[in-house]
C-alpha cells in the first residue's frame, strides 16, 4: 500500500479544478470540510492520489451534498455526511484488504439510489452506474468518475429525478441525516399513486442497501 506522502500531490492536485467546478455549479452544493486524521486515513484506505478527482474529494472534503442533500458524493466523512468512501465500502464491496471489488460505491441519493464505479461486476466496466430504486436494476450512466461529478454539479437533476420528487422535498431532504434515506410505499418500482401521495419514512440507508443489493454484492 502506498503511504500518505505518496498519495498527496501538492504540485498537481485536482483540487483547484474542483473548486472552479463548485464555483460554476448550476446545482446547489454544500461542501463539508475534511478533517485530520480522518481525511488522511480515508485517502490511504482508498489508495488514490490527489491528482485524481476522487482523491481530491476524499482528502479535501467530508463529501458533497448536492441539491439540499438529495444527492451525496462520498469523501472522508463529516457529521453532515457521516460516512467515508472507504468506510461505506468496507464489508459491502471491499471484503478484505487487497480485495478487488466488483464495484465501488461512490455516492447515493435520498431514495436509496446508489452510484458506483463498475469494477467488472455490473453492466459497464469503468463507468459509473446507478442502482435505480424504480427498477431495482443497475443502469450505465456512460460517464467516468470526473464526468459523473460534473453531472451532479451542473446537470439537469430535475430531469434525472423526474416523477420521484414530491412537493416540499427541499425542506424534508435538508433535514435528513446523511446516512439515511426514504423508504417509499408503495415502492417506486411498483404501480401506485403519484409520489406526493405515497408514504415516505426515514430509514438507515444501510437498511435499503442490504434489502436491495447486499445479498448480491
Amino acid at each position: 500500500m502506498r503511504q500518505l506522502n505518496e498519495l498527496i500531490d501538492k504540485e498537481d492536485s485536482a483540487w483547484p479544478i474542483l473548486k472552479t467546478w463548485f464555483y460554476d455549479a448550476k446545482n446547489q452544493v454544500e461542501i463539508p470540510p475534511a478533517k485530520d486524521p480522518d481525511r488522511a486515513e480515508a485517502l490511504v484506505e482508498t489508495q488514490v492520489t490527489t491528482r485524481t478527482t476522487m482523491g481530491a474529494i476524499v482528502y479535501e472534503t467530508g463529501g458533497l451534498l448536492i441539491d439540499s442533500g438529495w444527492l451525496r458524493i462520498l469523501g472522508s466523512g463529516h457529521p453532515r455526511l457521516p460516512r467515508s468512501l472507504p468506510g461505506w465500502n468496507d464489508g459491502r464491496t471491499l471484503l478484505w484488504r487487497g480485495h478487488t471489488p466488483p464495484f465501488l460505491l461512490i455516492g447515493d441519493d435520498v431514495l436509496g439510489g446508489f452510484f458506483a464505479i463498475d469494477g467488472g461486476g455490473l453492466v459497464a466496466p469503468g463507468n459509473v452506474c446507478y442502482f435505480a430504486p424504480d427498477s431495482l436494476e443497475w443502469e450505465n450512466l456512460d460517464r467516468g468518475y470526473s464526468e459523473f461529478v460534473q453531472l451532479c454539479l451542473s446537470g439537469d437533476l430535475t430531469l434525472f429525478y423526474e416523477g420521484v420528487r414530491w412537493h416540499g422535498w427541499e425542506t424534508d431532504v435538508s433535514e435528513l441525516e446523511g446516512d439515511r434515506a426514504y423508504s417509499i410505499y408503495p415502492p417506486l418500482w411498483a404501480q401506485g399513486p403519484p409520489i406526493n401521495e405515497r408514504d415516505r419514512r426515514s430509514v438507515p440507508l444501510a437498511e435499503l442497501y442490504s434489502l436491495w443489493i447486499g445479498a448480491d454484492a
